[in-house]
């Protein structure tokens, strides 16, 4: 049974903070309809180094994937799941830099769609990025905002266009972060449909000492409000409200914490996982990362557990939206690129894209093509785990909108013709099974547009999808990506 935890305690695991009140209008529509008696929508970004090898990847044809007897070869371990698939191709990037490297240049306008991005002052400039846009609308639906995992040398998450959200390498942390003060348990979607659910209306009639602090506090701020000048009431307005919205955070963590005692009871129907080969507590994070760049299999074993961490998160609804960054462009490949003498990855990629593909070392070029194969077995675990996930006559994955891709098209820092994947159904608003080709150029920032709606976050236009010269005449959109 679940243990009481104390008030204090529930602040600690929500990882709560002193922000605006909540502002219903701003909320997903499904959470204004308080529509959350079915499993909700997971937003997940699996995004790998170095592109990819586009003649591999890409299906030689726009239409249905069911069709093709196999899928490219880089595409190919998930034959399994065609029809849970959406390849897209045709993207494309065309946002401006200033005073930063190639790398640094595609990394910043990659999850954010920006029109320019730039260094300044040692300052980092770019634009919100799609996973803290959804970040941010379903915040007060879940323990954690997201989650940014794994390893990166750049930066592709943005909260602000002056804040970076930094990406966690240390599993360990990132497990002890999801479940600090709670116990991993399984959401049981039917009974809370059945009974309403009650983490956005229940409120505890306790009167705990932080309930009681609170009200004091308020209390003493109301008896001081008369006695102030008009500058000094704005900045206790101000405070007023962000121990309202504190307050309302400890509201939904009571009401969370009420659920999960109910679903520890009778839990939902699929089985809870834990990983079992965590880093040990206090190991210092370059024991983690060093032997990774060095030997394949310490790498698949990393990225295996965070697609793990990725699927608990979901899974136990600890957080709606992750984001992984696997792989590294440094990383040695032995035994995984089988041809020529190169095993350095960067080197490898390099030698392996050219401004024409009949340019580009054909050697190095397979080297290219095994990696991101290799890369794409590991993906395919994870989605072959969500496709097994009951949650009451729909699959964790039929509940999820999953974005495999990459921080740059090609490992010539190229920005045309991104490599685009989705997988999941996002609750049956994808067209899945399918690949859309976009011949003329469209801006990867549409695929944001769309995913964000899928997402119940109304969007008409998002980074450049508007004012980028590959804009057209798509309206910010991608026709057909969505049913109806």
């Amino acid at each position: 049974m679940m243990k009481h935890i104390s008030r204090r305690q529930m602040l600690q695991a929500s990882g709560a903070a002193v922000a605006l009140p909540l502002l219903p209008s701003l909320l997903p529509r499904e959470v204004r309809a308080d529509e959350s008696n079915r499993p909700p929508i997971r937003m997940g970004i699996f995004t790998v180094a170095g592109g990819t090898v586009i003649e591999s990847w890409k299906p030689p044809a726009a239409g249905n994937l069911k069709d093709l007897d196999k899928l490219p070869s880089i595409l190919r371990p998930l034959d399994f799941a065609k029809n849970d698939l959406t390849v897209i191709s045709g993207l494309c990037q065309d946002g401006r830099s200033e005073n930063l490297n190639a790398h640094e240049h595609c990394a910043f306008t990659h999850l954010t769609g920006a029109q320019s991005v730039k260094k300044e002052g040692g300052k980092l400039f770019a634009d919100v990025s799609v996973d803290q846009v959804a970040a941010r609308a379903f915040a007060s639906q879940t323990y954690l905002p997201s989650l940014e995992m794994g390893m990166t040398h750049n930066q592709y998450s943005f909260r602000a266009p002056d804040a970076i959200a930094p990406f966690e390498a240390n599993p360990r942390l990132i497990f002890n972060r999801m479940f600090r003060g709670r116990q991993p348990v399984v959401p049981n979607w039917e009974r809370r449909a059945n009974i309403g659910y009650t983490s956005n209306n229940k409120t505890s009639t306790e009167k705990s000492l932080d309930r009681n602090v609170i009200d004091l506090v308020l209390k003493q701020a109301n008896e001081l409000m008369g006695r102030l000048g008009q500058d000094d009431k704005q900045k206790l307005e101000h405070y007023v409200d962000a121990v309202h919205s504190l307050e309302k955070r400890i509201a939904f963590i009571e009401a969370r914490h009420h659920d999960e005692i109910l679903d520890l009871a009778s839990p939902g129907p699929s089985q809870l996982v834990l990983p079992s080969n965590l880093p040990p507590e206090g190991v210092p994070i370059w024991k983690i990362t060093h032997p990774i760049d060095r030997d394949p299999s310490r790498h698949s074993e990393y990225i295996k557990l965070l697609a793990e961490l990725m699927v608990l998160a979901f899974q136990t609804d600890s957080t709606r939206v992750v984001t992984v960054a696997a792989g590294s462009d440094e990383a040695m490949f032995p035994g995984v690129v089988t041809v020529g003498y190169e095993r350095h990855c960067h080197t490898i990629e390099h030698q392996g894209n050219a401004g024409r593909v009949e340019d580009a070392d054909p050697i190095a070029r397979e080297g290219c093509r095994q990696i991101h194969a290799w890369y794409t077995s590991l993906f395919a675990e994870m989605i072959k785990r969500m496709k097994e996930i009951d949650e009451g006559g729909s699959s964790l994955l039929d509940n999820s909108l999953i974005l495999y891709t990459s921080y740059m098209a090609n490992g010539g820092h190229g920005r045309d013709d991104y490599p685009v994947v989705l997988a999941g159904g996002a609750s049956g608003q994808l067209n899945k099974g399918k690949h859309f080709m976009f011949d003329n150029k469209a801006p990867v920032a549409n695929l944001y547009v769309e995913m964000l709606n899928m997402m119940g976050i109304p969007t008409e236009s998002f980074g450049n999808s508007h004012t980028s010269r590959y804009a057209g005449g798509f309206n910010g959109r991608l026709p057909g990506l969505t049913v109806g």
